[in-house]
């Protein structure tokens, strides 16, 4: 039997809206405490409360190395603000942040912005793939060391190794470079939901972590050996994605056995599959996915945040590490190195492209 890839943890912490700092901070911690790879922070134009990124970059300084995954949505959006976000966020964490692509679907909220009416999710998945890549492409636009911060000849940027992006798409045209130096990891972790035939294309083209909510372990490994495929057709490396089934998990009551299959729970507005039970049987579930190879991962979304991220980490978490099934420290400080990811090369710089 092969060996076992190394199981990856994560967890949201979104819930109804939050104005206190102290909220997400704690349950931030507490997440870090059982040395979960990140943590996840959703968001859409539709839904109330402080915007997740500038939420999770109050977070930043308050932890030291659990990832921070913010929704941000693609459309109606500029990619340049993306990029430059993500890549604050990604200094501000020094090295810990990713970002959740999403899309917004509803004329209600195409009607906030008053710039065009509501598209259809393939129209939006394409849009938000080459928003993806022209975000990887401006944080690529600064070299490594393209800072030189002389005062001696009062210079801060050596010009050549500053690249021009001149991406034209379908929806935008971006010519860069970038107004932020290049992240500390280089490019900060794309999230995808690839459950979704319009999804799945861009996940296999620019995640780096791909979220499936599927109710077998079967029917999870099938969706993660056709992302690992396309991903492959794609030119690149497929063993490079992390594949995480995603859960929204009820440890309301410890003694409730979890429902048959995943299957029979409530839908839940379309978040998923959905698991009621213990935390022992929580931590059995996982145990039996990854050995059987369907999975990297779990990203639990805890439908109490406050009461069920505390019996994750303290019960599953714990559990989890006692059977030496998931780590008890972290082995790095960046969340590429949580996941087990290379930095990125800078295609520029490997290309030799000069401003």
């Amino acid at each position: 039997m092969p060996a076992l890839r190394p199981l990856h943890l994560a967890a949201e912490i979104g819930g109804p809206p939050r104005y206190d700092a102290a909220h997400h901070t704690g349950l931030a911690r507490l997440a870090e405490g059982g040395a979960l790879d990140f943590v996840t922070l959703g968001d859409s134009f539709a839904r109330p409360g402080p915007d997740a990124l500038a939420v999770l970059a109050r977070v930043a300084p308050a932890t030291r190395r659990v990832g921070l995954v913010p929704t941000v949505t693609t459309t109606h959006t500029e990619p340049f603000h993306v990029s430059s976000a993500a890549a604050t966020l990604d200094w501000v964490s020094r090295g810990r942040a990713g970002w959740q692509v999403g899309v917004s679907t509803t004329e209600a909220e195409a009607r906030l912005f008053g710039r065009r009416p509501a598209a259809p999710a393939g129209d939006l998945w394409h849009e938000a793939g080459e928003c993806a890549d022209v975000c990887a492409r401006l944080w690529d636009s600064w070299e490594d060391d393209a800072e030189i911060r002389s005062t001696a000849t009062g210079r801060f940027i050596d010009r050549d190794k500053l690249h021009y992006v001149d991406f034209e798409g379908a929806a935008f045209s971006v010519r860069g470079p970038a107004i932020v130096p290049r992240p500390p990891q280089g490019h900060p972790v794309v999230v995808i939901d690839g459950t979704a035939e319009p999804a799945r294309d861009a996940a296999a083209r620019h995640a780096d972590v791909v979220l499936v909510r599927a109710t077998t372990p079967e029917r999870t490994a099938a969706i993660r050996d056709d992302v690992r495929h396309r991903a492959a057709a794609h030119g690149r490396a497929p063993d490079a994605l992390r594949v995480l089934a995603a859960l929204t998990v009820d440890l309301g009551d410890a003694e409730t056995a979890p429902e048959p299959g995943l299957a029979s729970g409530p839908p839940l507005a379309g978040r998923g599959t959905y698991y009621r039970g213990g935390p022992v049987d929580l931590a059995d579930l996982i145990t039996q996915w990854h050995r059987a190879g369907a999975v990297d991962g779990f990203h639990l979304t805890p439908i109490t945040p406050a009461r069920d991220l505390e019996r994750i980490v303290n019960g599953t978490v714990a559990l989890l590490q006692h059977r030496s099934l998931f780590r008890t420290f972290y082995p790095g400080g960046t969340l590429r190195e949580h996941l087990g990811l290379a930095r990125p090369a800078n295609r520029y710089a490997r290309a030799g492209e000069r401003v």
